[in-house]
């Protein structure tokens, strides 16, 4: 069944979606949102259960360079729809937002519903409609998308269509990557897809998984290949995940592909070594090891118990148990799942989009958000991307329909 077209067909209900939309139809353009899931925002609501970490609030230069790979059109992109715009558009939503501790940008009411819900009204209001329950199957022999729906299939051929249909992590949420084949019988050019921000695997003893999987490791260096990241972590009983693990994650996928890695975690990052060696000689005599590493280390249980794991038994010279907590060893044999993953890498090479973000191959075809072979750290980077590139599109969008 062929149904009325709009102007502009966008498939996807995440952010890069909803944000092209909006920006769309505020141009006059008639817009339809397709989406396969029964709600929109799934994976933009899942993202505010612990807070909706907008964007962050350090300088430019050091924001854009958080993004791998680095490309011109991400970055001009973000350039052109920075931090602070995202946070005047959350504010003129009657969301006001302010910067936490990190450095992070987060709504005052820190979830993401009632952001959906005033955006949601917006859109409406500027007339975009919302087609929930359909499942983009392609195109037909005469160039229509086509979908899936429980009343039956639909095709409809609007002037110019916007894929933002998310990665491949947390599929359970809508996006699985399951257009990457759509596309590629197209001619466009696709990079595996990879878990990114991901957990890590760990072969933690029976007795250390039993009393220490899901404790936290407060405030720790992590370091491996040059780079330091400060922050918290998470055992689990599979390894280790957590936002500085996270911050290391590709570095981590791309080296585990070699076989096994060793991650460092300075237990102590506020207490040079020396101290803290002259911290450990100055026990009591006979004080258990136990007692040493809580009393004059100040290690908690999960510390001290990471450290067993990487050497047992313990060294009772100072200076050896010192450096060890400086320099705990974290042997890594594997990167959890694409199901388990907050973002996923790979998606479109920026090869097969031009400047205005259209599909090379698939004339009045564009792309955004996390389609685009793009990765970054969690933090407030995911989401920025992808309203940018949203309303990049959108714009890409806007030049090609008034060209014609």
């Amino acid at each position: 069944m062929t149904i009325s077209a709009p102007d502009i067909a966008i498939i996807g209900a995440g952010p890069a979606g909803l944000f092209a939309a909006e920006y769309l139809s505020s141009r006059g353009f008639s817009v339809r949102i397709f989406d396969r899931m029964p709600t929109p925002g799934r994976k933009f609501l899942m993202a505010g259960r612990g807070g909706l970490n907008l964007t962050h609030s350090e300088e430019l230069d050091a924001f854009l360079s958080r993004y791998r790979p680095s490309h011109p059109l991400i970055e001009t992109a973000i350039r052109a729809f920075p931090p602070a715009a995202l946070r005047q558009w959350c504010e003129d939503l009657g969301r006001d937002t302010f910067i936490g501790s990190s450095g992070r940008v987060f709504p005052k009411v820190m979830k993401a519903s009632p952001l959906l819900r005033v955006w949601r009204a917006r859109l409406e209001a500027q007339g975009v409609e919302l087609a929930l329950r359909h499942d983009w199957t392609g195109w037909d022999g005469l160039g229509a998308l086509t979908f899936d729906t429980p009343d039956g299939a639909v095709a409809v051929k609007p002037r110019a269509t916007l894929l933002a249909l998310g990665g491949a992590s947390w599929p359970r949420l809508g996006s699985d990557g399951g257009w990457a084949g759509l596309l590629a019988q197209r001619g466009v050019a696709i990079a595996p897809f990879q878990p990114s921000n991901s957990g890590f695997l760990a072969d933690w003893s029976a007795e250390f998984r039993s009393r220490h999987a899901g404790q936290p490791l407060k405030h720790v260096i992590l370091s491996f290949g040059g780079r330091q990241v400060t922050g918290d972590a998470m055992i689990s009983a599979y390894g280790i995940e957590g936002g500085a693990v996270y911050a290391l994650s590709a570095e981590l996928r791309d080296a585990l592909k070699s076989g096994t890695v060793t991650l460092h975690a300075d237990l102590r990052p506020g207490v040079e070594r020396a101290i803290l060696a002259s911290r450990l000689a100055s026990g009591r005599k006979g004080e258990s090891m136990a007692n040493r590493l809580r009393k004059s280390a100040g290690l908690s249980p999960v510390s001290a118990g990471l450290l067993r794991e990487a050497i047992h038994p313990l060294p009772r010279a100072a200076d050896a148990l010192a450096s060890l907590i400086k320099a705990c060893p974290i042997r890594l044999t594997g990167v959890t799942g694409l199901d388990r993953a907050i973002s996923s890498a790979g998606g479109i090479q920026f090869a097969a989009i031009d400047d205005d973000f259209m599909l090379k191959p698939v004339p009045a075809v564009f792309a955004a958000g996390e389609m685009l072979d793009w990765e970054a750290p969690t933090g407030g980077y995911l989401l920025q991307a992808c309203f940018a590139t949203g309303v990049a599109a959108a714009r890409g969008i806007e030049r090609f329909l008034s060209d014609r």
